[in-house]
């Protein structure tokens, strides 16, 4: 990168995107606590099954395919992958960044955990478990930290790259990670869909928001 060159990303664009985010997160969350989601929720997660619940759609095989994908949105490797990044970052001298990225996900964690408690939803018992899942149900742990995670990482990097098509592919592989991620958790059949959906929602707001209040702007790089 040459020295002087000027990396900024579209602020007002990141905060009216979460705006929009939080909104549904908010709207999804009224409606749970009302207890108006149920035939929605129902829906949601019979579509996925056949028969009397206990068969997902596809071959068997399939099941395993979801059950490592949703994986990613897992405690190990969340923190593995963050953890990663932000050694990246700090090697690089990119301090601010390293900084930046670790308080998004710890922060993150730490939201969804206490909306998790306030919420207070069991897990759905509609459909047969297909993988072990544990604790409360909304929002969805997995949904909403590998959008948090998962974005505030390609955010981060997003913001050091000069290519406006690299930063874009980066960003936008990092959504649909996590939004196939939190589809896995319904399909599995451990989440209903207000859950996956809010978690999702949440988690970009959280990632987005961040990085659109806590990066500095036009910030100069040299090799």
């Amino acid at each position: 990168m040459n020295p002087g060159s000027q990396l900024t990303l579209p602020r007002r664009h990141l905060l009216i995107i979460a705006l929009v985010c939080w909104t549904g997160y908010a709207v999804i969350a009224a409606l749970v606590l009302g207890g108006r989601l149920g035939s929605f929720d129902a829906a949601g997660l019979r579509y996925f099954r056949t028969g009397t619940g206990t068969v997902p759609w596809g071959p068997p095989v399939l099941i395993e395919v979801v059950r490592s994908w949703t994986a990613l949105g897992g405690t190990l490797l969340l923190n593995l992958c963050g953890t990663i990044a932000v050694a990246a970052l700090l090697l690089a001298r990119w301090r601010r960044e390293a900084a930046v990225l670790a308080a998004t996900m710890l922060s993150g964690w730490a939201f969804n955990t206490l909306m998790k408690s306030l919420v207070g939803r069991p897990r759905p018992t509609i459909v047969s478990h297909l993988t072990e899942a544990g604790g409360l149900s909304f929002p969805s742990g997995h949904s909403f930290n590998s959008a948090a995670v998962y974005l505030s990482i390609a955010l981060a990097l997003a913001s050091l790259i000069a290519r406006r098509g690299v930063r874009c592919s980066l960003i936008a592989g990092a959504a649909l990670v996590s939004a196939l991620i939190a589809l896995s958790r319904v399909w599995l059949g451990v989440h209903y869909p207000s859950d996956a959906i809010a978690g999702w929602l949440g988690g970009t707001a959280w990632a987005l928001t961040a990085s659109a209040l806590l990066t500095r702007p036009g910030r100069e790089r040299a090799d």
